[in-house]
């Protein structure tokens, strides 16, 4: 296991855990369509109760991904979660508020109301991904920030990486095309959301309004999505010269990659065809309620393909928009090799814990949630 290796494997690991998270978003993107799935009180508890079996799992995906950057590329984490911490507080705090609004919406002495909490959920449901969204698309299109290692031996002031201006992360919500990227974020989340719905929710009134929502959400994610996707295949990418470090700017850099990496473009296109399957099979066939799983599977290979893209192949997976030669690469950025090295042989202990969140999620939906689920005393 080489240096070079091991910062690869480690970018692998965190893209991964960020393709998985995606996924997980189906609890963001169901909670906000509450009101328009559920008509009723009794069905809003329905959806809040199908999606609260869940958002454990996204929630602590989130904070893991987070840590695996920590430890393994922590001049990313220190210059963006430090940097641009507006951001990242925002969307924090949203998942904070979902976690709230869970627990405390049916609970005695509840003096805001249960539909104030179930705002809460919505204003999550719409914030988190696109928030999220706009805060991936700043690995294709740049930050502004800049990093002077040589402070590290400032004795006043050591700090090694600031933001270029006062905005601390808002800023990257200026630019139209990370937004572009956020929204189609925020559908995707929605599409899973409404095949999640229907294939958790056994309510046949309840279904039926997912399958129409899941119509719109694909058509405003198909459009967002492939504009980007063709804009970044097309535009000008970081790349980073092999010998000197040195960051330039290539043409079509990302497609090249594709190229390059043909196993990428495979990944990419095999996930495509699911994310489609996923939802085509279920809008025509109305006895079908297993299209979370193709489509879902879809996202986590084409989320997976797209961050590795940005990673691997002398590529710079968070640039600077202020000082070009400020942009982090899996090189410059990463841990010690003693660090990677230990991290890896723990990472092998992955797949047992993947094995149990199999399990677990079995285990929770073996059972379909219906009405009589929710007069239960351990529902939210």
């Amino acid at each position: 296991m080489t240096y070079d290796f091991l910062q690869h494997y480690w970018w692998f690991l965190v893209s991964l855990l960020g393709a998985l998270l995606v996924f997980l978003m189906f609890v963001q993107g169901a909670n906000s369509m509450i009101f328009s799935l559920g008509h009723t009180a009794e069905e809003r508890r329905l959806i809040i109760n199908s999606t609260g079996r869940k958002w454990e799992f996204t929630f602590t995906t989130l904070v893991t991904f987070g840590g695996a950057f920590f430890a393994s590329f922590p001049l990313f984490y220190s210059t963006s979660f430090g940097g641009a911490y507006w951001l990242w507080m925002l969307i924090l705090f949203s998942f904070v508020l979902q976690a709230v609004s869970y627990e405390f919406q049916n609970k005695l002495g509840n003096f805001l109301g249960v539909r104030t909490f179930q705002w809460f959920l919505v204003a999550n449901g719409i914030v988190g991904p696109l928030l999220l969204g706009g805060a991936v698309a700043t690995f294709f299109d740049g930050s502004n920030f800049i990093i002077s290692k040589d402070n590290f031996m400032e004795n006043m002031q050591p700090i090694i990486s600031r933001w270029a201006n006062a905005s601390h992360g808002l800023d990257a919500l200026l630019d139209p095309w990370n937004l572009i990227f956020g929204f189609a974020v925020f559908f995707l989340s929605r599409i899973l959301g409404t095949l999640y719905i229907i294939n958790n929710v056994n309510d046949n009134a309840i279904r039926s309004r997912a399958r129409i929502r899941l119509v719109g959400a694909t058509g405003a994610f198909l459009i967002l999505f492939l504009a980007f996707l063709v804009r970044t295949l097309l535009k000008q990418g970081f790349a980073v010269a092999h010998d000197t470090g040195i960051i330039y700017m290539e043409p079509m850099k990302y497609l090249n990659n594709f190229i390059s990496m043909w196993y990428l473009l495979v990944l990419l296109l095999i996930g495509v065809v699911l994310v489609l399957y996923g939802i085509i099979h279920t809008i025509v066939s109305k006895c079908y309620i297993r299209g979370i799983w193709p489509t879902g599977i879809g996202v986590v290979l084409t989320v997976l393909a797209l961050l590795v893209c940005v990673g691997w192949n002398n590529t710079s997976y968070y640039p600077s928009t202020a000082d070009l030669q400020s942009s982090l690469t899996i090189a410059n950025s990463c841990s010690s090799e003693f660090t990677l090295r230990t991290m890896a042989w723990v990472s092998l202990l992955i797949p047992f814990v993947l094995a149990y969140i199999a399990y677990a999620w079995y285990s929770i939906d073996k059972k379909k949630i219906d009405k009589d689920e929710i007069l239960s005393d351990h529902a939210y």
